[in-house]
């Protein structure tokens, strides 16, 4: 019998851990709400079939009739998308290796911020900019919680410190 595709995930503190499988449809979401919910532009969401904290659960908001938002109490990371009677949506960018699911549809762009339509043609800094940044950045001591890469529905999560 062949393990389903696991994926782990969690908010920035560590305070909340997760394990997702059947992951489809990676969306960004321009609506008010997901704007407001994310603090950004937009949100990126994965659909996911099967889903089970591993470390904590998320407070939530119920930001309309019909949906409510997962979010970690103690550092804010916004978690889940979760429309009543479907499944539920993660962030993208709370998985430990987001990168694999790059977005394959818009929604809510009657909302999508003018800026947005450009901002793959921004400048970038400079080579010598990027050498200046890299001397402060390295004085930086992060406290955020590590990703983990490996981990199964079998494995619990690891019992560091948050």
């Amino acid at each position: 019998m062949s393990e389903p595709d696991i994926h782990s995930g969690g908010c920035q503190c560590g305070a909340i851990r997760y394990c997702v499988s059947g992951l489809k449809r990676p969306t960004i979401c321009h609506c008010r709400m997901c704007q407001k919910a994310v603090g950004g532009p937009f949100a990126a969401l994965v659909v996911t079939e099967n889903l089970s904290w591993t470390r904590g659960e998320p407070s939530y908001f119920q930001s309309s009739n019909l949906v409510r938002r997962g979010f970690c109490g103690n550092c804010g990371t916004p978690l889940t998308y979760e429309f009543e009677a479907s499944n539920i949506d993660i962030t993208i960018a709370s998985l430990d290796e987001p990168e694999g699911f790059a977005p394959v549809l818009q929604l809510g762009v009657e909302n999508r911020l003018p800026w947005c339509e450009g901002l793959t043609e921004l400048p970038e800094r400079s080579p010598e900019e990027e050498a200046a940044a890299a001397a402060v950045f390295a004085g930086i001591e992060s406290l955020q919680h590590p990703d983990h890469h490996t981990i199964s529905w079998d494995t619990p999560a690891p019992s560091d410190k948050v």
